[in-house]
């Protein structure tokens, strides 16, 4: 980020491949819709590229893209107008149109039930991340998913490493109490 804050374009191109993909899951994760993520990790860079000139690297160049994306995720679901409903599983092409697919029998494959179980299971998950407070989600997501530390995650958030224990702590409790069935 300082390189591109000297003017190297090339440093921005690095920055969004080494951390694109992660912040777009970030966002699927946190706001449930694949398209919508991207168009949110889209926005982040965006805002990331105009800040280029003000960098100050007060903290980790991830705990501040983290932030960012966080509160990219945090309007986008405060926003009533952009409410999703958890999908289990994408069936819609780019275009919106549905689309069908021809399956041809691989003998290395996962049984059906065994395949089917595990996207009920992920769409549970997903049905139970969305129901999280925006605070819990968020720190469980950076902590769990993305793997940032405690400290890194109160720096992004905003708030002490006790504090993000805690909302962990909550969130995972929430999580086991929910899928109880599937431990």
């Amino acid at each position: 980020m300082l390189r591109f804050r000297g003017g190297d374009e090339d440093a921005f191109r690095e920055l969004f491949e080494k951390h694109g993909k992660a912040i777009v899951n970030f966002a699927y994760n946190f706001v449930g819709n694949r398209p919508r993520a991207e168009e949110l990790a889209q926005d982040v860079f965006l805002q990331v590229y105009r800040a280029g000139a003000r960098y100050e690297p007060q903290a980790k160049f991830t705990t501040w893209l983290y932030r960012i994306a966080t509160n990219a995720c945090l309007n986008e679901v405060r926003r009533p107008e952009r409410r999703y409903a958890v999908r289990p599983l994408e069936h819609e092409t780019e275009d919106g149109r549905e689309r069908a697919e021809i399956a041809i029998a691989d003998p290395d494959a996962v049984p059906g039930d065994v395949a089917l179980a595990g996207r009920q299971l992920e769409a549970r998950i997903r049905a139970v991340l969305a129901r999280l407070p925006e605070n819990q989600r968020a720190a469980l997501i950076l902590s769990r998913i993305d793997g940032l530390s405690y400290r890194e995650v109160a720096e992004t958030l905003e708030c002490t490493e006790s504090a993000v224990k805690s909302l962990v702590f909550r969130a995972t409790a929430a999580l086991r109490e929910e899928l109880e069935e599937f431990l």
